[in-house]
């Protein structure tokens, strides 16, 4: 898998256990395709502080995963289910997973 598709997921599942700024990095970067100094420029911060942020994002997405993985369940989930039941149905256990 992609590893920007890859953090998109794992940051769908864990998202919640950053603060407001590493969020608003992480979407920045990785939804938004800002680069590290504009992303820089607009919160008034070095780019090498964005980057430090990124990484440490980055990181702590792969141990949540490692120790949870909740993006594993939900994979394995969704793949049982396709196929055997309403396309709505799947998509509304998609939306609680």
């Amino acid at each position: 898998m992609d590893r920007v598709v890859y953090l998109n997921n794992l940051y769908d599942c864990y998202k919640e256990l950053f603060t407001d700024k590493q969020k608003v990095y992480f979407e920045d970067y990785y939804f938004n395709n800002l680069s590290l100094s504009e992303i820089a420029e607009n919160y008034g911060v070095s780019r090498n502080a964005v980057f430090n942020q990124l990484k440490i994002i980055e990181e702590k997405l792969t141990e949540l995963e490692k120790k949870l993985n909740l993006l594993e369940k939900r994979e394995r989930i969704i793949k049982l289910l396709n196929g055997r039941i309403d396309e709505k149905v799947l998509d509304e256990i998609k939306s609680i997973l």
